[in-house]
């Protein structure tokens, strides 16, 4: 069952996912800035929310980092003692809109997170205008995608200068150690991609996985090996949308070899578009939550939902779940 609001064949939005099959061409998705249907232009009205977690969260764009936006607890002062993680974000689609997945940011963010996503908001409360989009014609590669693994290394550039800085408002807020990326659709490649670098401690691979090497590549300007799986040095947890996820066979492909570091992969089914436009972010941005507390903060509680034989994932009938590593 798919998303209402997400059409995976839907060949006009920019975005990554691999082919079911070598014979068949990949498909793009994103949310698109001005989408049409009923779902989308709730979503579009739908305010920030502050998320569930202690610390009511805010987005915002820095004047240091203004091809971003950054989504964090609206009061730092309340934190306390509690140290900031950073979360990374790759779009949808590897598409400029970052706003795209506000509601799974905001929600990370009101647990105590920095989470960072590059671009504009072209989507959601107060969005700006799009740049408008290059037609697509099948058989043929897309668009040159928006933005590209740089861009999230840029976002934690930044992020950990401003722990340095003084007078920043995160000025010593940060735990270096505490980092992660993710990302969603093409977004996720990306999130693949950045797991090389040595700061990265976990990654989240949303409805994603590398394409299989004799498929048909599809996005332009960017792409990811099977072999770069080997770069990953941290946990990964995938996060898929069920067999109904044009995903689904390359993520749990990704699953099956990756061997050299912990892996998990969970599936919800619903598609290829996640649970990002449900209040909260969904089923999933829980999920995304609970990973996080575990493998950055050491959260036995949150560990629960993943490890031991009657672990949280294991017991939920609407959740398929698999880890190996651990």
């Amino acid at each position: 069952m798919k998303s209402k609001g997400f059409d995976c064949i839907l060949l006009a939005a920019a975005g990554l996912l691999a082919s079911c099959a070598p014979s068949v061409a990949g498909i793009m998705h994103a949310s698109e800035p001005q989408a049409e249907g009923s779902a989308d232009a709730e979503l579009a009205t739908t305010p920030d929310l502050p998320g569930t977690g202690n610390f009511p969260a805010m987005r915002e764009v820095p004047s240091g980092l203004p091809d971003h936006i950054v989504y964090r607890p609206r009061n730092l002062e309340a934190l306390g003692d509690r140290p900031l993680g950073v979360v990374l974000w790759g779009n949808g689609g590897c598409y400029d809109d970052a706003a795209s997945a506000r509601l799974h940011l905001l929600e990370i963010a009101s647990h105590g997170y920095v989470a960072i996503a590059p671009g504009k908001a072209y989507s959601g409360p107060g969005a700006i205008t799009a740049p408008p989009r290059v037609p697509h014609r099948p058989g043929e590669k897309f668009p040159p995608v928006k933005t590209m693994p740089s861009d999230l290394i840029a976002g934690l550039d930044w992020i950990l200068g401003e722990n340095e800085r003084a007078g920043s408002p995160f000025e010593g807020l940060i735990n270096s150690n505490m980092i992660a990326v993710a990302g969603h659709s093409c977004g996720g490649l990306q999130a693949i991609a950045v797991s090389a670098d040595p700061r990265i401690a976990t990654t989240i691979v949303h409805n994603s996985g590398v394409l299989d090497p004799d498929a048909f590549n599809p996005i332009n300007g960017f792409s990811v090996a099977k072999a770069e799986l080997r770069a990953m040095h941290g946990p990964v947890l995938y996060i898929l949308g069920g067999e109904s996820d044009i995903a689904y066979p390359n993520g749990m492909d990704d699953f099956e070899r990756i061997g050299h570091v912990p892996v998990a992969v969970a599936n919800l089914d619903v598609g290829h578009g996640g649970t990002f436009q449900q209040p909260y972010g969904g089923r999933a941005a829980a999920v995304a939550v609970n990973w996080l507390e575990w493998q950055l903060r050491g959260d036995e509680a949150a560990s629960l939902w993943f490890v031991g034989e009657n672990c949280r994932l294991c017991q939920d009938a609407d959740w398929t779940y698999a880890a190996k590593g651990f």
